[in-house]
């Protein structure tokens, strides 16, 4: 992912000081907390580990990041910590320090510690897609106690040493109001999540944990599992591109069943098999309010639905359902045509890159009809043939779409006319995709 710096002249006119007062200060008076009694020894406790040397690069900073002693010293902080955020191209918006893609470097870290003391009321830190951060975490997590109402946590793709994951597990007691924790593409999460999410206790207030591209373990999974009980207020969990906790997917089921608060499930590239269907169906029941379920890109799944798709129908308020690149069967897809008509809620079908489905899908495809509030429709990649493009053409006159893709289909060509016929009256459609679908000059001219 391309992470451009925005580039901001440091010769303007600097803005005045009461737009960062205002902001940030006014509302914001510095509260006692019952933390700052022990400021003076060096914050909350931090676990027993050798820091390394990363780490004690930044012990010098720490300093500079105690709550200012007079009206003077906090004019003075005030007006460096809007020269950091004038160098970096953002503006201080009330509650948040948004940081996320800012190539921020070592000692811009430490310019963020210096800020935590006078943002009491901070509610959102983000300093994702930054990787000289790794490293330096702990001389922030050590000041997580000035920030205690912190509801949002973003430090995905950071780089995160070993030690930095051990001083976050320490320091989130300290935040007992987060809401929303983010690790993704730290690869040191994976074998040491007990480390990270031992502070998590029941009735904790996460709604959204994501661990996408983790290098999570068959441990870290089953420690999941055991996790997902005590935290009944989590409504999103992104376990995506981590392919070693299939094999610990009936812990991680066991847990699912306690969280019927559930709103979107990704398990995306998550090495799951046939027999992962049957497991999830367990837990299917239980999870009433899920939104969106993604399967997606498991490639071993195929086969799996044949006998277990019926759970499926109880997931009545289910907006989307993607399920590409896995592998469907013929048998899949007729079990699939007896399940996926039910899901009424349904606004996002992703069915792409499954080729074995081509010839076997066209009762499937009529029945779309069925869904009211389908919006958007991924079909590209699957070996359509004739007749279930004349099926689906013919269902698509009932749709409301506004996203359709049908490319990579080669019955396409040739046969146009059929679907602009249905979708002659649509006022909803805003993309068709028919990339190489071998288009014929009649099918250009209907285009034009």
């Amino acid at each position: 992912m391309s992470q451009i710096r925005k580039k901001n002249s440091s010769d303007g006119e600097t803005k005045p000081r009461t737009s960062f007062i205002n902001i940030f200060f006014k509302s914001s008076k510095r509260r006692p907390s019952k933390d700052e009694s022990r400021k003076k020894s060096n914050g909350i406790e931090v676990a027993d580990f050798q820091p390394s040397d990363d780490t004690q690069k930044t012990e010098n900073i720490l300093d500079t990041a105690e709550p200012p002693t007079s009206e003077m010293e906090l004019g003075s902080r005030m007006e460096k910590n809007e020269q950091f955020l004038q160098k970096l191209g953002r503006k201080a918006v009330s509650k948040c320090l948004d940081l996320n893609n800012c190539r921020l470097t070592t000692e811009d870290v430490a310019e963020v510690v210096a800020l935590l003391p006078l943002l009491p009321d901070l509610e959102k830190l983000d300093i994702s897609w930054n990787d000289l951060v790794g490293g330096t975490l702990q001389s922030v997590t050590q000041r997580m106690h000035l920030i205690s109402q912190l509801k949002v946590l973003r430090l995905g793709s950071c780089r995160l040493t070993t030690d930095d994951v051990q001083a976050l597990g320490v320091a989130l007691d300290a935040i007992p109001e987060l809401e929303e924790l983010n690790l993704s593409w730290n690869s040191k999460v994976g074998g040491n999540l007990p480390l990270i999410l031992q502070k998590v206790q029941e009735g904790s207030k996460i709604q959204t944990l994501e661990l996408v591209d983790c290098d999570l373990t068959p441990e870290d999974g089953a420690f999941m599992g055991q996790l997902l009980p005590i935290m009944q207020n989590l409504e999103v969990l992104d376990l995506s591109i981590n392919r070693n906790i299939g094999s610990s997917l009936h812990s991680i089921a066991q847990g699912l069943k306690s969280t019927s608060n559930l709103k979107v499930l990704k398990l995306h590239s998550c090495g799951l098999s046939q027999k992962s269907v049957r497991i999830l169906d367990a837990a299917f029941s239980y999870l009433c309010e899920l939104r969106k379920l993604d399967l997606s890109c498991n490639k071993e799944l195929g086969g799996g639905f044949e006998d277990s798709s019926a759970p499926l129908a109880v997931l009545g308020h289910l907006e989307v359902l993607n399920l590409h690149q896995c592998s469907l069967t013929a048998d899949d897809v007729v079990s699939l045509t007896q399940v996926i008509p039910l899901l009424s809620s349904l606004q996002e079908l992703d069915l792409s890159a499954n080729k074995k489905m081509g010839g076997s899908s066209e009762n499937l495809l009529s029945r779309l009809r069925f869904l009211p509030a389908l919006k958007s429709l991924l079909l590209n990649n699957c070996a359509l043939q004739s007749e279930t493009f004349t099926a689906l053409a013919e269902a698509s006159a009932h749709l409301a779409l506004e996203v359709f893709d049908l490319s990579w289909n080669k019955c396409v060509g040739g046969n146009l006319k059929l679907l602009l016929e249905s979708l002659k009256c649509s006022e909803s459609l805003q993309v068709l995709r028919l990339s190489s679908c071998s288009l014929v000059t009649e099918d250009v001219a209907l285009l034009v």
